[in-house]
């Protein structure tokens, strides 16, 4: 596991197996210099251990990154429950992921993620107090990472093509799940013309339906014309095949682990487009979380989340004067700011 091309330092990984209830589950908690580490959890059949394993470091350490890099007291974890959430979804088996929670003492906390939902962590809360949405506010849906990201959209349009407004801003996004769907409703609402794709024809035919949207095959989402490329589903897609196809100027959206590798961050900028580190454009729900214990009325969490199309522009600005991309600047002062805090820890 040391050896892992994701490893990167993380402080603990725990694999845990519940007979009794089914679970098999890993938790990487990647860094608390700045804090308890927090995460969602995500169930999905992963096709083996090490796909599991490898989600879980990536993820984990993404965490981190969106913590530091938007000044919050909180660290980096993740965890991953090898299972179909549609059919082996137990009460006993969030029993016994709330024990292995309860059992790190508060050095991870959990959230919900792809495949769970706010009513699991609920029934995690029989086991555990280290849980995200333990409040009446906090437990209604918010389109928080959603709204992020068009913070960020807005940040870049500013920055990279001197637009104050989005009206006619062509943008496409990939994916339309939980975070895709609701950024359409969000830009079509400020006049962006949209181009859609998903793998599920249902939100589709809402996008097109409710945001005026055209819709092409997901395998041809890379050669549209566009201004900015919204990437809201899977990780990995930018990469030797994809950028040479990208028109746009910026990438900016929700999926987590857009880069195939760092290099990939390099081509993009080689090609005249900025990209916008994924993990400040979706930290909406690190800050949502954190804005629980402050204010956790929907305005107030909509707010503090907005601060990251200022710290957006802020970075987008500072790499172009250092002639560097942003996300070279950004893990350089992620970096910095949790070797600060482990040294003001010894």
């Amino acid at each position: 596991m040391f050896d892992h091309p994701e490893f990167d330092g993380h402080e603990t990984i725990v694999f845990s197996r519940d007979e009794a209830s089914g679970l098999t589950a890993i938790i990487a908690v990647h860094n608390t210099a700045l804090g308890p580490a927090f995460g969602g959890c995500r169930m999905w059949p992963y096709p083996d251990e090490g796909a599991a394993l490898t989600d879980a470091l990536r993820l984990s350490r993404g965490m981190t990154y969106k913590a530091a890099i938007c000044d919050l007291p909180l660290g980096g974890g993740k965890s991953v429950i090898i299972g179909d959430p549609e059919r082996h979804k137990t009460p006993a088996l969030w029993h016994a992921m709330g024990r292995i929670v309860e059992g790190l003492g508060g050095r991870y906390i959990i959230a919900d993620d792809v495949g769970t939902t706010l009513g699991d962590l609920a029934v995690m809360r029989a086991e555990t107090t280290h849980t995200a949405a333990t409040t009446a506010a906090a437990s209604q849906p918010l389109a928080v990472t959603a709204y992020g990201v068009l913070c960020a959209i807005q940040a870049a349009a500013r920055c990279v093509l001197g637009r104050d407004k989005l009206a006619g801003l062509r943008v496409a996004v990939q994916g339309l799940g939980n975070v895709g769907l609701p950024l359409c409703g969000y830009l079509h609402a400020r006049g962006a013309e949209l181009t859609v794709c998903d793998i599920d024809p249902g939100p589709v035919a809402i996008a097109q339906q409710d945001f005026s949207a055209r819709a092409v095959p997901p395998e041809t989402i890379y050669d549209q014309p566009m201004d900015v490329f919204a990437p809201c589903a899977f990780g990995a897609i930018l990469n030797d095949d994809t950028i040479p196809r990208l028109a746009a100027r910026i990438v900016c959206g929700g999926a987590n682990n857009q880069l195939l590798s760092p290099a990939h961050d390099g081509a993009l900028a080689a090609r005249g487009i900025t990209y916008v580190p994924d993990y400040l454009a979706n930290a909406g729900g690190v800050i949502d979380f954190h804005q629980e214990s402050i204010d956790d009325a929907p305005d107030a969490v909509l707010a503090a989340v907005a601060r990251i199309g200022i710290v957006t522009e802020e970075y987008l600005g500072r790499a172009a004067a250092a002639r560097e991309t942003p996300q070279t600047l950004t893990d350089r002062l992620v970096r910095q700011r949790l070797a600060a805090a482990r040294l003001a820890a010894v």
